[in-house]
């Protein structure tokens, strides 16, 4: 299974990594951490150097409660990193953005990936997304960041997650959007119980009914720290295991904080999986 954008070609028939950078204030793990452009892009060299094929720029923070961000502030945060990205490093960019004026300004500056935690519902942001002919991932979300794990309810998690995401293959289809180019994203954490998550992620290989790559993004998420009793930044080990796991039952992008320890874990399960008789 290969990912083709702007003349490059991923190949995911193994694990792909892809490295978190939030461009924001209040992210829940690295908020603030990284709004600086120097130290932003120290971070990208350090996540390349660990292992990432893909940096996920993000300027929204996507955590229970978080706040709107207009569309102005998201290009004035996310944009020049994106720029700056591109002229000095050969590496995919990823944009995590839900609104078409952010995503237009990102392809106009050489993004590869849409990365829509919305699943391109927001105004536009369908039509800028078969524009581009670029991968776009399409994410579950029951609500939104705000309100999103106040109390989420469903009849049946996984089979409710696989029809939504049905649902918006055929309208990406119908709409334009080469196949080829859909990436599902389950949403762990995105209006789901820690028992909803981990339903998820133990039948994660549902989703390869639809024979498109799984993007698994689970890094530090409260479906972790609550499970641990620990802060996000000291779930990692717990963190690792669950992309471990991911990895094994077929997600082709993983999206991590923690880029090196997760290297790490896929060069020994792509070691295992190489010795498969």
């Amino acid at each position: 299974m290969l990912l083709s954008a702007n003349g490059k070609v991923l190949d995911l028939r193994t694990p792909q990594i892809m490295g978190i950078l939030n461009m924001t204030p209040d992210s829940f793990s690295d908020g603030g951490k990284f709004n600086h452009l120097d130290k932003a892009m120290g971070k990208v060299e350090s996540m390349i150097l660990s292992g990432a094929t893909i940096i996920d720029v993000g300027g929204e923070s996507t955590r229970p409660g978080a706040q709107d961000v207009s569309v102005n502030d998201e290009v004035e945060r996310v944009i020049p990193l994106v720029r700056a990205i591109k002229k000095h490093f050969d590496v995919w960019i990823s944009l995590d953005t839900s609104k078409a004026a952010v995503m237009q300004e990102g392809i106009i500056n050489g993004i590869d990936i849409i990365n829509d935690i919305r699943a391109l519902r927001e105004p536009g942001a369908l039509d800028v997304a078969v524009s581009s002919n670029l991968p776009v991932c399409i994410m579950h979300m029951q609500g939104q960041p705000r309100t999103m794990q106040q109390s989420p309810v469903y009849d049946d998690v996984l089979q409710d997650v696989c029809d939504f995401l049905e649902e918006r293959i055929n309208v990406c289809e119908k709409s334009g959007i080469d196949k080829k180019n859909i990436i599902l994203d389950p949403g762990f954490g995105f209006g789901k119980s820690l028992e909803h998550n981990y339903h998820l992620l133990a039948n994660l290989e549902k989703f390869h009914q639809y024979g498109l790559p799984i993007l698994a993004g689970m890094s530090r998420k409260s479906m972790i720290s609550k499970l641990l009793e620990k802060t996000p930044a000291e779930s990692v080990v717990g963190s690792v295991v669950c992309a471990t796991i991911a990895a094994q039952k077929g997600a082709q992008i993983i999206r991590v904080h923690d880029v090196a320890e997760t290297q790490d874990a896929m060069r020994v399960l792509n070691m295992i999986n190489s010795n498969i008789n």
